[in-house]
């Protein structure tokens, strides 16, 4: 009689999509993103959705698979970058948005990319009042974890 072997494992590759379930979490513990109670995620290696450092940790791992790891403070998302926390003119930010915008520290600004074609995020840090538009706000570019360390778990639903 014929043996029948199983098919090996799909695994994760450069370029996968994966159908998925993570968590990760900073360092307090708290969760930053978690979708194990809901609806699994779905995404493209590759494209820029999760850090490259996660890519990486993912390569290789077979459909199934659950798994957690922890990246080092700055491993995830880069060591903070202090030329990234820079003042913005009210003049500017006026002109960018609404000129009746109120912002307060811990506030999460959405701007173009100079191209128009994007967005990227800045967090209120400070803001100096000043008569019309001689005012400024400080805003942090850097993402919210960088320098920080990361856990992050996973089960692999599906590749294709």
């Amino acid at each position: 009689m014929p043996t029948v072997q199983a098919p090996p494992p799909t695994l994760v590759q450069p370029g996968s999509f994966l159908t998925l379930h993570y968590r990760m979490a900073g360092p307090d513990g708290a969760d930053i993103i978690n979708t194990f109670g809901g609806k699994p995620a779905t995404l493209s290696l590759g494209t820029g959705e999760l850090s490259p450092a996660i890519e990486q940790r993912l390569l290789g791992l077979a459909e199934g698979t659950r798994t957690r790891f922890e990246l080092a403070a700055g491993e995830a998302f880069g060591e903070r970058n202090p030329e990234l926390v820079q003042w913005v003119a009210r003049k500017l930010l006026n002109e960018l948005g609404d000129p009746d915008e109120q912002y307060k520290v811990g506030d999460v600004v959405q701007f173009p990319t100079p191209d128009g074609m994007g967005r990227y995020a800045g967090a209120v840090q400070q803001v100096k009042e000043g008569e019309g538009s001689d005012g400024a706000v400080q805003f942090d570019f850097n993402h919210p974890l960088a320098g920080q360390p990361v856990v992050f778990e996973v089960h692999v639903i599906g590749i294709l």
